[in-house]
């Protein structure tokens, strides 16, 4: 009888070469795009088998930037955020299923809390690429798009506008770049 044994590693995000970045309408005639830059987690993958994986994820509510400062300090409020009562976001994975076209390709389901609030979303993920850094660090690339309704999640303040339509769009496209580096054993 052999006894097969199974390996777990844990990649840790690198919140320096991660971007978290969000879109949303405003006044119905242009997109206004932003990020957070408070990223971190981990990604638990057994037997390098990424499908497998479990992610876990936090990312600091405050560090919202939309290169507009009262813009920032508005959306940080309570008529948004409400930085003060939820200070952190946080995505778990439900589940990852690798596409059966594409080895690389994966959908990725899980709960996004955010406002108090816990809503499955689904993200369209790659696997952009696997490599040692210059240091012996094994890096692996994900990028990842999807997609919310930001009243699904308390998020509902907006403004009507004269000319009919609102100031802010409900849709928010969620677009996400990660690098995460594996922890030593």
């Amino acid at each position: 009888m052999t006894l097969v044994q199974s390996k777990t590693t844990t990649w840790q995000i690198d919140p320096a070469h991660s971007q978290l970045e969000f879109a949303v309408r405003h006044l119905m005639i242009s997109t206004v795009r932003g990020r957070f830059s408070d990223v971190a987690g981990t990604l638990t993958v057994p037997d390098d088998d990424f499908s497998q994986a479990q992610l876990d994820a936090s990312i600091g509510v405050a560090s919202i930037d939309t290169r507009e400062a009262q813009r920032d300090g508005h959306l940080k409020s309570a008529d948004f955020f409400d930085v003060e009562q939820y200070p952190t976001m946080t995505f778990k994975s439900r589940r990852i299923e690798r596409s059966p076209r594409d080895e690389n390709k994966y959908t990725v389901v899980g709960d996004l809390t955010l406002h108090g609030v816990t809503r499955e979303i689904v993200l369209d993920a790659t696997l952009e690429g696997q490599t040692k850094d210059p240091w012996g660090n094994s890096r692996v690339g994900f990028s990842a798009t999807g997609k919310l309704n930001r009243k699904d999640f308390g998020l509902a303040w907006n403004q009507l506008l004269e000319t009919g339509g609102v100031a802010v769009g409900d849709e928010v496209k969620i677009a996400i770049d990660v690098e995460v580096v594996a922890k030593p054993d």
